[in-house]
């Protein structure tokens, strides 16, 4: 693949697309959880699936990751949160980080995580 070429994956319609890759690098949009009903570290679980099967689709890795943007709805997760991401991460290949606090789509929704990684 040439690396002019845009690969979008995942199009929600007239809305955006849940993975690009452009180049070297794979960009992902707000991820949520698809069960709202958990608590915060089995929804954080969820996304995190989600990151690793997206950049599975184009050879990646959470290894290759960059940076995560993290939005909660509250801080009083924010351990709940850390603890499910300890677990997750490539302690090896931690990429830059920030978390904020957010209003989300809906009240139910604790977490959504944007990333950005590495292409092999």
């Amino acid at each position: 693949m040439s690396d002019l070429t845009i690969d979008r994956r995942h199009p929600v319609p007239g809305q955006y697309s849940r993975s690009v890759a452009f180049g070297n690098q794979i960009f992902l949009s707000g991820l949520i959880p698809e069960n709202w009903d958990l608590d915060m570290h089995a929804q954080a679980q969820e996304v995190f699936t989600q990151i690793d099967e997206l950049l599975a689709e184009f050879g990646s890795s959470r290894s290759n990751l960059l940076s995560i943007q993290v939005f909660i709805k509250s801080f009083e997760d924010y351990g709940s949160f850390k603890e499910a991401y300890a677990l997750w991460i490539d302690q090896d290949s931690l990429p830059a980080r920030a978390t904020v606090r957010a209003d989300l789509l809906d009240p139910k929704i604790k977490i959504e995580i944007m990333a950005v990684a590495a292409r092999p």
